[in-house]
C-alpha cells in the first residue's frame, strides 16, 4: 500500500527545530560520503516562463531514498496557483517500491528554510539580531521562521516590489513572531543596510543587492538563484565574501555563483567550502566579525528525502493520509 499525503495532510506535522536538526544530519551524511545525489535535471518551458526539475537522492547511512519533481513558474499567481509545486515519491531502498506519494510544496519550503537555519548557525555573527529579507513570497515565511530559531532576532525588515505583499507579510509575521519588530522596508537598500543577516528569495535574473550596500560582518543566505541564468547579488559582493555553497555541482551551473563563474568574474578557487564541510567541522565557518559570508543555496534532494521521511513517519503515527494499492 502507498500512502498518499496531500498538502493539507503535511502541514503542521513538523516543527522548524526538527527540520533544522534533520537538515544538519543530511549535511553530515553528505560530508561522510554517504549521499547519492545527482545534480538536478531540468526541463525548460520557455514559452510559459517555467521549468521542471527532477531530484533523486539516497542517504545510504540512514537508508532513506526519494525522488522529487518540482516546477518553478513565477507567473502562476494569475492562474490562482503557487509558483512552486512539488511531488515527492518516498522509496523503499530495499525493494524499490514506493512508500508514499507526498505533496512537496511545504516540505520544500521547510527544508529550504532549514538549510538557511543551519548556514546561519555556522556563518552569521554571534549575537546577530537584525534580519533583512528581500522577497515576500511563501519561501520568505520559512526563511524567517528558520533564522528566528538560531538567532535571537529583534528587528526584521522585508522588501518586495509588490507593495501590498510586503506590507501583508510584515503584518502577518508580526502576529507569528511576538516580541520581534517586523517592518516593511521602503527600498531594497533599507532591507540590507544595518542588518546582521540578509535573506534573498526572489526569482531575479539580475542583481537586486548592490555591493555598496553590504557592510562588513553581514551574512547572506542567497536562496532565489536556483536555475541557470539567475542571480540576486552584485558579483562584487562575492569577490569580497567567504562563499559557502550547498553543493558545488549544482551551484556551479544554477546557483548564485553560476553567472559570475560563467563570466569568469570568480573561479572555483573563490568558493570556500560546501556547507557539509563546515557542518562537519572540516573547515571553520565564520572566523571574524568583519567577514562577509554568503550561503549559496540551490536546494538539495537529500534534504527533501530526509524531511519527507520525517513527514511519512509522523503521518503513519497519526493516521493521516489515504492508502491506495498502486501495484
Amino acid at each position: 500500500m502507498v500512502l498518499i499525503l496531500r498538502e493539507s495532510d503535511v502541514r503542521g506535522l513538523l516543527s522548524m527545530d526538527e527540520v533544522i536538526e534533520a537538515v544538519e544530519e543530511a549535511f553530515l551524511e553528505k560530508a561522510a560520503g554517504q549521499a547519492q545525489m545527482p545534480a538536478k535535471i531540468y526541463l525548460y518551458y520557455s514559452r510559459y516562463d517555467g521549468d521542471l526539475r527532477v531530484m533523486p537522492a539516497y542517504l545510504e547511512g540512514l537508508d532513506i531514498s526519494a525522488v522529487k519533481v518540482v516546477n518553478v513558474h513565477p507567473g502562476n499567481r494569475r492562474f490562482g496557483l503557487p509558483s512552486v509545486m512539488a511531488t515527492i515519491i518516498l522509496v523503499d531502498p530495499q525493494t524499490g517500491e514506493p512508500l508514499s506519494i507526498i505533496s512537496g510544496a511545504w516540505i520544500t519550503a521547510m527544508r529550504t528554510g532549514g538549510a538557511s537555519g543551519v548556514a546561519t548557525k555556522h556563518l552569521a555573527r554571534k549575537g546577530s539580531k537584525n534580519l533583512g529579507i528581500i522577497g515576500a513570497g511563501v519561501q520568505a515565511e520559512t526563511q524567517l521562521l528558520a533564522v528566528s530559531r538560531v538567532a535571537d532576532l529583534e528587528q526584521v525588515k522585508v522588501f518586495d516590489m509588490d507593495e501590498a505583499r510586503k506590507r501583508d507579510f510584515a503584518h502577518r509575521q508580526a502576529e507569528n513572531h511576538r516580541g520581534v519588530e517586523i517592518l516593511p522596508a521602503e527600498t531594497a537598500q533599507d532591507a540590507v543596510t544595518g542588518m546582521d543577516i540578509l535573506v534573498t528569495v526572489t526569482p531575479a535574473r539580475s542583481p537586486v543587492v548592490r555591493n555598496e550596500w553590504v557592510e562588513p560582518g553581514l551574512h547572506i543566505n542567497a536562496i532565489g538563484a536556483d536555475a541557470p541564468g539567475k542571480e540576486e547579488l552584485d558579483p562584487m559582493i562575492l569577490k569580497r565574501a567567504k562563499i559557502v555553497v550547498d553543493d558545488w555541482d549544482q551551484a556551479s551551473h544554477s546557483g548564485e555563483v553560476n553567472m559570475p563563474l560563467a563570466k569568469r568574474m570568480i573561479r572555483r578557487e573563490n568558493i570556500y567550502a560546501e556547507l557539509c564541510e563546515v557542518v562537519s567541522r572540516r573547515k571553520p565557518g565564520r572566523e571574524s566579525d568583519e567577514e562577509i559570508t554568503v550561503f549559496d543555496a540551490t536546494g538539495l534532494a537529500i534534504l527533501d528525502a530526509i524531511t519527507a521521511k520525517l513527514v511519512y513517519k509522523r503521518a503513519v503515527d497519526l493516521g493521516r493520509g489515504q492508502e491506495i494499492d498502486l501495484l
